[in-house]
């Protein structure tokens, strides 16, 4: 479901996966590492040319999105930050602007057109709102937190910010040229 549907919530694929096989024991379930092994495996197999090049093309938006938003403090997430995207994954990045309304007001003003759609369960943690856009074929989607939650401790996964992801690009960049060689 994550390499061919695009799911990006390890959370939200155990529990559909536990219910299309009718099992109820959350402890019979994979761990993310696990996961993200198998993920990786598969894309070894099934994307092997097509993965690289589609992770440099989602880096690459990412870092002109991070630089584009750099006042609401930008941080890359998900499988562009940790190499596993695929074929439909979002590149996932976290804002942390002092009102979600900020947002919306300068991609009104910078006329860039998105979705505005409120998160999926509401949690203490969870994004004030989440804004979908594309940018050229890259889908992004921006969870936008609160200023005060940029200090808290994170439950799933790892966050970059813009200088790490640059750094991370040119790394991309720099294998994609010895494959090209």
């Amino acid at each position: 479901m994550m390499a061919e549907d695009g799911i990006s919530d390890f959370g939200f694929a155990k529990r559909k996966a536990a219910r299309q096989l009718g099992a109820s024991d959350s402890d019979a379930l994979p761990n993310n590492a696990e996961i993200e092994a198998e993920l990786r495996a598969w894309q070894a197999l099934y994307q092997d040319e097509e993965q690289p090049e589609r992770l440099l093309e989602m880096r690459r938006a990412a870092v002109e999105v991070m630089r584009l938003l750099e006042e609401f403090r930008p941080y890359l997430t998900g499988g562009a930050l940790d190499g596993t995207a695929g074929r439909y994954t979002e590149v996932d990045i976290e804002l942390f602007p002092e009102s979600a309304k900020e947002v919306e007001i300068f991609f009104l003003n910078h006329g860039i057109a998105y979705e505005h759609r409120e998160p999926r369960r509401p949690a203490p943690n969870a994004p004030e709102a989440i804004l979908s856009f594309d940018w050229g074929q890259v889908p992004i989607r921006l969870s936008l937190y609160h200023t005060r939650a940029e200090r808290a401790g994170r439950r799933h996964g790892e966050r970059a910010r813009l200088a790490a992801v640059e750094a991370l690009l040119a790394d991309s960049e720099a294998d994609a040229k010895q494959v090209i060689r």
